[in-house]
């Protein structure tokens, strides 16, 4: 990459919301709940070179609501640079529903009338950031309008003229080319010469063409593979890459040769098709990371293949997208089951390597106590409906030490903290929600979870669900057993629910906390499947012992996010060797303590002997100490 370049990748066109299905085998008009994607082959091509490890970007546009701020933030959590979005002020975000009938039928609705990438214009198209890149990726649709193809191919002819590559997806569907009616979304090849007229105009321009076998059949304007891949030929150098489905691809670099299969080939992955939808941009990203990286075409097509393959496997479109990480496991390990979304493995890397954010230290106010503050305002004769009130105050002291940075979070109960929750959302904290009814031996679920764990269905995507487990060694093996059951089903529904998994184990209820039985309980989750993003557990006593977790937890799943301490109501001076000896380790990633902060505060409060304001600044006190302790060099 030259110094003026910061990019690898811009691509341009399309960006939508995808409603995804959630039901599968039926009809739209059968289906009642959807799953919330961004969409758009260039969006999805964006994303997914992204998780490759390209520096990409993209040229769109979005609406000025809801959605259009979802895509962009979305784009900025996959590691896209969103500079080339620009933000229409009249027009709304594009919309597609679309959902999974079986292996062949993938029912769609465009909902693009006037949308606001359609409105893209060549006075959206800057020179300076098309400089910034090694490459520019245009796809055939925004060539089916006049305004849209004049920003598309003024961006392409700008990269020519830096000597940049360029790239086409020739991504035809008839229906946005007026060819077909809102009900004919599906439809991937309708004969059309003004298409064709449209599509040869323009195919001189690029330096890479890729497309399935009826988008060269459009782009040839011949229902024959060879003969269109040779019309194309005829007017263009461009090197030919033929999408050809479960058969992988044929690239054709000059010559087009007698049959697809004298062409250049990759590996090929035999799995199960799940759902064929934006496996094409998923192919794209995997044949871009290797060209940009000046891979040979038998690899780029392996990456390519690949991606496709891992696509095709799992429901939507960029989020089936594997990461680096993911790519490079599954070409070393090959095919272990055709179902991929059922190799636990590879579904661990996927979700370990794609969940956003990368977080070194997180420092969090405790107060989702329940049993606790019910036995206080008991005690005091004063309805529970004043635990909701001390609960905000707690908010307030986290937001006050906080102060917009990031690196701070709160545990908050649904229960007496609903209204607290809804109000962290706002702010930059990370947030996290018990899951289990307060003391229940073996775990039992709160209602906002219910028995079967279907209500988490229910919880935003920024909330992490935290489940409190007590594990005494002379457990029954009975208790054992329900326990492990419970474990199990929560930590599914909030891999299926895309909710972070924060564990808490505490084994010294009924006994003296024994660094060995944390150490076998820890593995023991491990061996029965159980792999939480976060781990919250009791100090361990020995810093060899801190050692052994962590080398324990690496050996089970070297993504986990880390392992949060316990205060366990410490008075706060105490906590200072615990943290000495937790930090020993680099899987401790801090704090989660909450009566140590607001214990004898709440006392005060609820027996009226200190203000509302009075409490916020003890507790803020309280916090900035413990965050003090933590922050100093051991």
């Amino acid at each position: 990459m030259k110094k003026s370049e910061n990019l690898d990748l811009i691509t341009i066109g399309r960006s939508s919301v995808d409603l995804y299905g959630s039901q599968i085998g039926g009809r739209l008009e059968d289906m009642r709940t959807f799953q919330k994607y961004i969409g758009g082959s260039p969006t999805n091509i964006a994303a997914g070179a992204a998780r490759l490890g390209l520096k990409s970007a993209i040229i769109t546009r979005v609406g000025n609501e809801h959605m259009g701020r979802f895509i962009v933030e979305q784009l900025k959590k996959e590691g896209v640079n969103t500079d080339g979005i620009k933000i229409d002020q009249e027009r709304l975000t594009a919309l597609v529903i679309l959902g999974i009938r079986n292996k062949n039928d993938f029912p769609l609705i465009f909902y693009r009338e006037n949308c606001a990438d359609m409105a893209l214009s060549t006075n959206d198209i800057d020179k300076k950031f098309i400089s910034r890149a090694k490459c520019v990726c245009a796809t055939g649709t925004h060539l089916s309008n006049v305004n849209v193809e004049g920003a598309t191919i003024k961006a392409i002819s700008i990269a020519r003229k830096l000597k940049k590559k360029t790239v086409l997806d020739i991504d035809f569907r008839p229906n946005l080319w007026g060819l077909s009616d809102h009900n004919d979304g599906e439809n991937r090849y309708i004969k059309s010469s003004e298409v064709t007229k449209k599509l040869q105009k323009n195919l001189r321009l690029f330096d890479l063409i890729v497309g399935t076998e009826e988008e060269f059949h459009i782009a040839g304007g011949i229902n024959h593979t060879i003969k269109a891949l040779k019309n194309v030929r005829s007017l263009t150098e461009a090197v030919l890459v033929c999408k050809r489905g479960p058969y992988g691809a044929s690239i054709f670099e000059n010559t087009i040769k007698s049959n697809l299969e004298k062409g250049i080939t990759g590996r090929n992955f035999k799995i199960e098709v799940f759902n064929v939808l934006g496996a094409g941009d998923g192919f794209m990203a995997g044949l871009l990371r290797g060209w940009l990286k000046n891979k040979n075409w038998e690899t780029c097509l392996d990456f390519a293949n690949a991606c496709g393959a891992i696509a095709v496997s799992r429901h939507g479109c960029t989020p089936s997208y594997p990461s680096w990480e993911e790519l490079s496991f599954f070409l070393k390990k090959g095919i272990k089951n055709p179902v991929l979304r059922k190799d636990q493995d590879l579904e661990n890397i996927h979700w370990s390597t794609t969940r956003k954010g990368n977080i070194k230290k997180i420092l969090i106010f405790a107060f989702d106590h329940r049993t606790q503050f019910e036995q206080l305002v008991n005690k005091l004769n004063f309805s529970k409906k004043k635990i909701s009130l001390f609960k905000n105050l707690c908010l307030k002291a986290a937001l006050k030490v906080s102060n917009k940075k990031n690196g701070f979070g709160i545990i908050c109960d649904d229960l007496y903290g609903r209204e607290i929750l809804h109000k962290a959302s706002d702010h930059n904290l990370w947030i996290a929600r018990p899951a289990e009814l307060p003391k229940s031996c073996p775990v039992q679920f709160g209602n906002d979870v219910g028995e079967n764990c279907y209500g988490l269905i229910e919880w935003p995507k920024n909330h992490i669900v935290k489940l409190l487990c007590y594990f005494n060694p002379k457990d029954t093996e009975s208790i054992k057993i329900k326990q492990e059951r419970s474990l199990i089903s929560l930590y599914r529904s909030c891999r299926q629910n895309n909710l972070e998994f924060l564990l808490e184990i505490i084994t010294s209820k009924e006994c003296e906390a024994n660094d060995e039985d944390i150490l076998n309980v820890v593995n023991n989750i491990y061996r029965i499947g159980v792999r939480p993003d976060w781990w919250k557990l009791e100090p361990l006593k020995e810093k060899e012992n801190w050692l052994k977790l962590e080398e324990l937890i690496f050996k089970w799943d070297k993504f986990c996010r880390g392992v949060l301490l316990l205060g366990l109501d410490r008075p706060i001076n105490k906590l200072d060797v615990c943290f000495k000896l937790a930090k020993s380790s680099k899987i401790v990633k801090g704090f989660a303590v909450g009566r140590s902060i607001f214990g004898k505060v709440a006392e005060n409060w609820f027996s009226g002997k200190i203000s509302n304001s009075d409490a916020i600044e003890l507790m803020s006190k309280n916090f900035i100490k413990l965050c003090n302790l933590w922050n100093k060099k051991i």
